[in-house]
């Protein structure tokens, strides 16, 4: 489930950025890589898994989905989190500085 959803999250991202990708006002493009990594890390540890522990990646229990799905939603939580402090730190539109200069 971790990997579904950074997947998603990733090809998501991805067609965001596609779209706006001329202007990157947003920085889109940061969070595609936050999630196109995350998502090839799940895949790496899926691999290792599967052919060294003989993990059921395919047939998994509820409480196991259960718990993948809560911390696929966890990853994708922190990497918006992150890019929302990356947008913050470096204001495109200036909204911040023109809200910290002005005067009352």
């Amino acid at each position: 489930m971790t990997l579904l959803i950074t997947v998603f999250a990733a090809v998501i991202c991805t067609v965001i950025w596609y779209k706006t990708a001329p202007k990157n006002e947003m920085r889109v493009g940061i969070l595609c890589w936050m999630f196109w990594g995350a998502s090839l890390m799940w895949l790496i540890d899926a691999i290792v898994e599967y052919t060294e522990v003989g993990a059921e990646f395919f047939t998994p229990s509820t409480a196991d989905m259960i718990n993948d799905s809560y911390l696929g939603l966890s990853v994708v939580a922190l990497a918006l989190v992150i890019w929302l402090v990356i947008l913050l730190v470096s204001d495109p539109k200036g909204v911040i500085r023109a809200a910290l200069t002005k005067k009352k």
